[in-house]
């Protein structure tokens, strides 16, 4: 709300922009002392120049504050233009959808004016453009790793309906000596009783009899074919992933103390798994109100659904898309981290009375609770204050008592008579 009282014009002066792919429609709307305001509205293509024309005719309205609805991807080259001048708040759809039925693109325009003027609206995240760059190129990265996980298993799909089932055997079927046997098989595809014990490294060689039983299949042409261009473009976008990462790295310089900062917690060992998150969340945690803000836009708390004083679905909501399945994975390895057993502990105590899956976000929740606290203020994890007693303190008396024998058995119903005093 911006500290605004409804009905209150906080922007005097401020536009909405509907935005679409080939033009805009931007109004802007100027409220007198007397509370009346008169609204201007004009379309604008999308090209460079035309977003340069909605600048200046701004500047001349004198107007600053501007808001526009996150259309796909198509928000961004006018956020592009107006970031240096305007202060500019991108909504989401579902704060800002207009009534069926009335909707055009000058009315629309026009609430998303009236909302910003009244404070209505609230802001997405933006962050500065280093990050934003940053962001975007470790999404590219998880696409390429999907891709290239995508090719393996079809690489493992043509061995296995070719009867080779050197996957039963191995713990690995892309190391390098399986490969070194894959390769083999594809460019001598008639030699089938070649020497396997030369291939393979010291600690598979007790392995060799049970190899040459696995690779005893029948690789058609047609199969071999798909496995040459699977392990052709398995290996360009191995090198694809080469070329982001290098990249990053230069882009991600400047953020070296929070990059530090984050590999500190015991669960996080990867530069890149600390990059990816900078290039989320940021690395200015002063855009949070609270950590709880920061885990409810990862979605990784429950929703509110209550209404007549029932809860309804509490279940987490769909935020977060990138950033959520990354700390799960980061919340994995720390359940698993025996530098630091609180989190371990904390996963047992959850998973026992609601499962695995709300254990885990529950684990991946403190893991960002901790990331917020350690670049809010500049530390590393401290483990001093998740340090578990080696000798748990006792729940329980170590003996039973005459007293408590007496009160027990009455709670089970017996009737316990005085007991004479011998004393």
């Amino acid at each position: 709300m911006r500290g605004c009282v409804y009905a209150q014009n906080c922007f005097p002066i401020c536009c909405g922009i509907d935005v679409h792919k080939k033009f805009v429609v931007a109004t802007v709307g100027t409220t007198n002392k007397s509370g009346v305001t008169d609204y201007q509205t004009r379309q604008f293509s999308t090209f460079t120049q035309s977003l340069l024309q909605l600048l200046d005719w701004l500047k001349a309205h004198s107007c600053v504050h501007v808001c526009m609805e996150s259309t796909g991807k198509y928000w961004h080259p006018v956020f592009n233009i107006l970031e240096d001048y305007c202060d500019v708040v991108v909504a989401n759809p579902k704060y800002v959808k207009g009534i069926r039925g009335k909707k055009t693109d000058k009315k629309d325009s026009i609430w998303l004016c009236d909302l910003h003027k009244h404070g209505l609206v609230p802001s997405s995240f933006i962050p500065p453009l280093p990050i934003r760059q940053i962001r975007d190129l470790m999404r590219y990265r998880f696409k390429l790793i999907n891709v290239k996980s995508s090719e393996k298993n079809r690489i493992q799909n043509s061995l296995t309906v070719s009867n080779i089932m050197i996957s039963s055997v191995v713990s690995d079927t892309f190391g390098v000596s399986s490969m070194r046997i894959i390769n083999h098989i594809l460019d001598n595809p008639d030699d089938m009783d070649f020497e396997v014990s030369s291939m393979l490294h010291g600690r598979m060689q007790d392995k060799a009899e049970t190899i040459t039983k696995s690779i005893n299949g029948n690789l058609t042409k047609p199969q071999a074919d798909k496995m040459r261009v699977c392990l052709h473009h398995l290996e360009n976008i191995e090198k694809h992933i080469t070329d982001i990462e290098r990249v990053v790295l230069g882009l991600a310089q400047p953020y070296l103390p929070q990059i530090e900062i984050i590999l500190s917690l015991p669960s996080i060992k990867d530069v890149f798994t600390a990059i990816a998150i900078i290039g989320e969340i940021g690395s200015d945690m002063a855009v949070f109100n609270s950590s709880k803000h920061l885990c409810s836009w990862a979605g990784v708390t429950p929703q509110n659904n209550e209404s007549a004083g029932k809860k309804k679905s509490v279940r987490i909501s769909r935020a977060g898309v990138y950033i959520k399945p990354l700390l799960v994975q980061c919340a994995n390895a720390a359940i698993k981290s025996k530098k630091c057993p609180y989190f371990k502990n904390r996963y047992d105590q959850i998973k026992k009375r609601r499962g695995h899956k709300k254990a885990i976000i529950a684990i991946a929740h403190t893991l960002l609770k901790c990331i917020y606290h350690m670049l809010d203020k500049g530390e590393t994890f401290n483990f001093e204050l998740y340090k578990i007693d080696s000798k748990p303190k006792q729940t329980y008396a170590s003996q039973i008592t005459e007293e408590m024998a007496i009160r027990y058995l009455q709670t089970l119903g017996y009737q316990i008579p005085d007991m004479p005093n011998t004393t």
